[in-house]
């Protein structure tokens, strides 16, 4: 009898010393969220930093227009030969077309050459005569004016390209054929351009703005840019045109930046570029992007006062990058809630830490900026 007693008397004993054991970690658990009706945060303080107002454009780099030219000939003609291609870089005095002389330019050049054998005679026989006392002195002075005559068309018809049968046209220096507007085997007209050229290191970005933005753009204003494409390689340069009219196209309006010098050896003409104009200075409250919520009423975010979250109203001035700009009533000598900011509602109890717990956003009263 005594024996059957014992044995369910030692599995109550041992069942009372588990539940003792689970009552007692509870509590601990507990203390490492906080107390009770507490909320865990992190915290940081508020400084106040320059930061920059900036204006977004886009575009592309192009040919400087003071520099950029199109290359012509001042005779007609038709191309035998096309040695370059659109977008090549070329050195000075590399060719780049063969053409061969208008038909009728190479019969104005013989006809000048004829005219000059003629005149050259005619001033002979004339002078001959004037020995003889068989011409007068104007008849004289009337062949030596017609000798001019002839010299000087026969020099222009060699300006013309109408001396030779062919004629290459090389490239005037460094740089790059932006375009090229011939093909192979087409006659073209006097002063018609043959090619675009641009000279190395002389790119311009020209680019498209907002028009509501115009009016705070000037001429000098730094412009920071990298391209689009490839490695994002910064250059600033400097804004030197800002249009006054929209293009009916892109509905913006047009600004073109000087680049630096070093921007032709990375950049060709044709790369998209993105750039931020930078138009002012300000200060503003530096924080974290964490730390910054949106609702219905706009930014907002929370600082630490005697344990318990307070929030203010901010305006948001800078909002690229982990550290925002805002501008508002905060004190700078009270921390701002950068973790644990979901959980909040103004007023209620905080406890600062410092490793932020996991944010449950199921309870986040606004959204991160």
């Amino acid at each position: 009898m005594s024996h059957s007693f014992f044995l369910p008397s030692l599995g109550g004993l041992l069942l009372l010393g588990v539940l003792a054991g689970c009552s007692h970690a509870a509590p601990d658990a507990e203390d490492a969220a906080g107390p009770s009706g507490q909320v865990a945060v992190t915290t940081t303080m508020p400084v106040q930093q320059t930061f920059h107002d900036t204006v977004e454009a886009w575009g592309s780099a192009v040919g400087d227009p003071r520099r950029a030219r199109a290359i012509s000939l001042a005779h007609a003609g038709q191309v035998v030969a096309v040695n370059v291609a659109a977008g090549q870089t070329v050195k000075r005095g590399q060719p780049l077309l063969t053409i061969a002389a208008d038909a009728a330019a190479r019969s104005a050049w013989q006809q000048a050459q004829s005219a000059l054998t003629l005149a050259t005679g005619e001033l002979g026989r004339t002078e001959q005569l004037a020995t003889q006392r068989l011409a007068t002195q104007s008849q004289l002075a009337s062949a030596r004016k017609a000798l001019a005559d002839a010299q000087a068309a026969l020099e222009a018809q060699r300006t013309l390209g109408g001396n030779a049968p062919e004629e290459t046209v090389n490239a005037p220096a460094d740089g790059v054929v932006t375009s090229l507007d011939v093909s192979l085997g087409e006659r073209f007209a006097a002063n018609a351009p043959l090619l675009g050229f641009t000279p190395a290191q002389a790119l311009v970005a020209q680019l498209g703005v907002q028009p509501e933005a115009g009016a705070s753009l000037r001429p000098g204003m730094p412009v920071q840019l990298h391209s689009v494409y490839g490695a994002a390689t910064a250059f600033v340069g400097t804004l030197r045109m800002i249009g006054q009219a929209v293009d009916p196209q892109t509905h913006l309006l047009s600004a073109q930046v000087e680049l630096p010098a070093e921007a032709g050896a990375t950049l060709v003409a044709g790369a998209a570029l993105q750039a931020q104009i930078r138009t002012a200075d300000f200060t503003a409250w530096a924080v974290p992007r964490a730390a910054v919520l949106h609702d219905e009423k706009g930014d907002y975010l929370f600082q630490l006062r005697q344990g318990h979250a307070k929030r203010i109203e901010v305006k948001l001035r800078s909002p690229d990058g982990d550290t925002l700009g805002v501008q508002g009533a905060l004190d700078a000598r009270v921390p701002v809630i950068v973790l644990g900011v979901y959980e909040l509602n103004d007023g209620d109890a905080v406890q600062a830490q410092r490793a932020a717990p996991a944010a449950s956003t199921s309870a986040a009263r606004g959204t991160p900026r």
